[in-house]
């Protein structure tokens, strides 16, 4: 008890640092954000509740229906209390990590919790579905928030509702909330004000260091890019060079982990010359580069100097998410151009029709985006943070609240994990260029429906004939399988479409060692993701010997392999260069 008392006055000392913390001063526009984020989601809640409030027996029948769920796990509860088994009202899903803890099924009290929770966050998201007269723009927003607010309620959150945390309290006689405290002003103080929660040890790993040591140089650069070319590791290349376009609202390193995870070095391993974009991280001087800017700038220049280097005229090219929307409209405007340097390209989880973009939509609407646009205005980027804090929202129960647990409540560092630094390791946005994005492909689908312009040039997605490799993942929350399907289909050229197993990254940045997840392949062309999926082939493993097998196929001729720069272009410095290590 002495312990106990002693570590509650630390904690509480720790809390007035936190608190402290918080209170610093911080930027208006932040304030105001947050402001307007809270009266959006107050507003959309409150278009569901209107429906059920506005009839008295809608209403009478909203609360019955709750109060019946209560009174089932009250009546089961006091059975478990007289020694009689009974089956539970409703169960978490079997993986919802948040109460594997023995704890939930052992006690009859925690177990009664965990199931007034399960029954209220149903009724909630009954409550939404059910709801009539409700645009699909609302309803959506409505259940991504009541689906957040559910998560963040949640009795594994908090100390005193958590049998597994009241164990840890107890053994560490309260050592570990001292620690959590302390983890939060530290976590408080890095955010300026604002909690920016630590997913990862984040001096575990260095760019340059342990993580993008692929061997290669910059060999070219401007205001927007570095283009790196990498050492070849074998004595013949294939004939026809890869161009890696990487997303640029993270960085490109995703694809060169460590040397175990790393694509680019597996590519060069196959005898590939790969070329990759490492994008800058923008400042306010770039506010006005658009998405022309990033292709003409970007894939168009990074095209040139790749011809320089190799000696050949047309490339392969390889995009990731919005890096492949970007090939995808450059493409478009090539083939309106008459620009045939691209011999074939590879989509990694890139959408190109938006209609079924997930819940990435709920933040784009014309009042939001309105309300962004100010923003980016004033500042002339989007902060890096901020499509970070979405990304992890799509996910909050892996993202988010285990991480409040681990690091707040059980007082622990996060673990070493190369994927959650990369994570953190977000980008800014030049105002124009998110806007174009937002806008043409969130908003009006206008990249699909084949009414977006870059550079004066229509661009039309049925005009792209390039032989594409198109790969989506089972459980993507940011280009779901569906959204990557109907895109795909769009193309008029011969398109190999593969679903990997896992999500957005895992499903990705999967190397054939370490046999994990499937993939499924040749399913029936047609315009049905799920008559597809139905009639596709599972191979266990990684999807990446399929594409060598398609890229070989498509482009089989051999040469000596090429030193970097091609003797033609002086190496500026040696990779990963300086645009991927600035920090947001």
């Amino acid at each position: 008890m002495e312990a106990f008392a002693r570590n509650l006055a630390q904690m509480v000392e720790e809390g007035g640092k936190a608190m402290a913390a918080y209170l610093t001063p911080r930027d208006g526009a932040n304030t105001e954000a947050m402001a307007e984020d809270i009266a959006d989601a107050l507003k959309t809640v409150g278009h569901v509740a209107e429906y059920w409030i506005a009839d008295p027996q809608r209403t009478v029948e909203a609360q019955s229906r709750l109060m019946a769920g209560y009174l089932s796990v009250w009546a089961n509860t006091m059975k478990r209390l007289a020694g009689e088994e009974v089956a539970p009202v409703t169960a978490p899903d079997p993986k919802d990590a948040r109460f594997k803890d023995e704890g939930w099924r052992e006690s009859p009290i925690f177990d009664a919790l965990k199931q007034a929770y399960l029954v209220t966050t149903h009724w909630a998201q009954d409550m939404v579905q059910e709801a009539e007269g409700i645009d699909p723009h609302t309803r959506h927003k409505a259940e991504f928030l009541v689906r957040q607010i559910s998560n963040a309620i949640s009795p594994s959150n908090f100390v005193l509702t958590n049998p597994e945390l009241i164990r840890e309290t107890l053994s560490s006689s309260g050592e570990n909330l001292v620690k959590g405290m302390k983890n939060l002003t530290e976590d408080l103080i890095e955010g300026g004000g604002s909690l920016k929660i630590r997913q990862t040890d984040m001096n575990a790993f260095e760019v340059g260091r342990n993580l993008a040591t692929t061997p290669g140089k910059v060999i070219f650069e401007n205001e927007l890019m570095q283009l790196i070319q990498y050492e070849p590791t074998t004595a013949s290349v294939k004939k026809t060079p890869v161009l890696i376009v990487p997303p640029w609202i993270n960085k490109f390193y995703i694809l060169d982990l460590t040397a175990e995870k790393s694509l680019i070095r597996w590519l060069v391993d196959q005898g590939l010359t790969v070329f990759t974009i490492s994008w800058v991280n923008p400042d306010a001087r770039l506010a006005e580069k658009g998405f022309d800017d990033y292709m003409r700038e970007g894939i168009m220049t990074a095209l040139d100097t790749v011809a320089v280097a190799s000696g050949e005229r047309r490339a392969h090219t390889v995009g990731y998410c919005v890096g492949g929307t970007l090939l995808a409209s450059t493409l478009a405007y090539m083939a309106a151009t008459g620009d045939d340097r691209i011999a074939s390209a590879t989509f990694l989880t890139t959408q190109i029709d938006f209609t079924h973009a997930g819940d990435l939509k709920v933040f784009v609407d014309e009042e939001q985006l309105a309300s962004l646009e100010r923003k980016m205005k004033e500042m002339g980027y989007l902060e890096g943070g901020k499509m970070a804090a979405a990304f992890n929202l799509l996910r909050s129960n892996d993202l988010i609240w285990p991480y409040v647990v681990n690091n707040y409540m059980k007082g622990k560092a996060p673990f070493p994990f190369d994927l959650l630094f990369w994570n953190a390791d977000s980008t800014r946005m030049p105002a124009s260029n998110h806007s174009y994005y937002l806008r043409n492909c969130y908003l009006t689908n206008n990249i699909a429906r084949g009414l977006a312009e870059l550079s004066g040039v229509r661009l039309d997605m049925r005009k792209v004939t390039v032989p594409v490799y198109s790969l989506a993942t089972r459980e993507d929350h940011i280009a779901p399988a569906n959204s990557v399907y109907i895109g795909a289909n769009l193309l008029s050229g011969p398109v190999r479409y593969v679903l990997a197993g896992s999500g957005h990254i895992a499903g990705v940045v999967n190397p054939p060692t370490k046999m994990k997840y499937q993939y499924w392949a040749d399913g029936p062309t047609g315009p049905s993701f799920d008559l597809w999926l139905e009639g596709a082939r599972e191979h266990k493993g990684s999807w990446w010997p399929d594409w060598m097998a398609w890229f070989t196929n498509q482009h089989p001729e051999e040469v000596p392999a090429r030193v970097v720069g091609g003797g033609r272009l002086t190496p500026i410095e040696d990779a990963p260069g300086r645009y991927v290590k600035a920090r947001s």
